[in-house]
């Protein structure tokens, strides 16, 4: 499911998704790392990998672009594990600087640019569609929020439930 909404997201908007500046809005699922772990992360990945196949920037961004997905996520879900909110924001700040320097340093030698712009112009749309969407969407689906959603379904929600005993002993 996030391969799917992130290769779509990204090749969807296309115009904006490829280019030095550039605000890949599909970002805004990289914080759901935090909340959901490694089929997030792995996910993530993967439509990186399936979008910047239909890019034109070849295999530098298909590498790349999913490296850089795959690292922001994991560090940022292994920061936030368990932890309260600053730890969060911590962890998706430091999502945008990760794909900011590794998709930044490889668009600045495929667009034969200097480095620091390739660094600004990842880093822009990096604040704009992680920083700013992607936080807003992963604190609108706490972990709470989910478990209610799931509860009217007759889901169990032990999982949680555990987690935040755990958290407040």
């Amino acid at each position: 499911m996030f391969a799917a909404l992130y290769a779509v997201g990204v090749v969807v908007l296309a115009p904006i998704s490829f280019q030095v500046f550039q605000v890949r809005v599909a970002d805004a699922l990289l914080p759901l790392s935090i909340l959901f772990g490694w089929p997030a992360i792995l996910g993530l990945a993967l439509g990186a990998f399936v979008a910047n196949l239909f890019g034109a920037l070849g295999p530098v961004d298909i590498v790349g672009g999913t490296l850089a997905n795959l690292l922001a996520g994991y560090v940022a879900w292994r920061i936030a594990l368990n932890r309260g909110r600053w730890w969060v924001l911590l962890a998706v700040g430091l999502q945008v600087l990760i794909v900011a320097l590794i998709v930044g340093t490889y668009l600045s030698y495929l667009f034969a640019i200097p480095l620091q712009i390739g660094w600004l112009g990842v880093m822009l749309g990096s604040i704009v569609a992680i920083g700013f969407l992607g936080s807003l969407l992963l604190f609108a689906l706490s972990a709470e929020r989910i478990a209610t959603i799931l509860r009217t379904y007759g889901v169990a929600v032990y999982r949680w439930q555990t987690k935040k005993r755990k958290m407040n002993d």
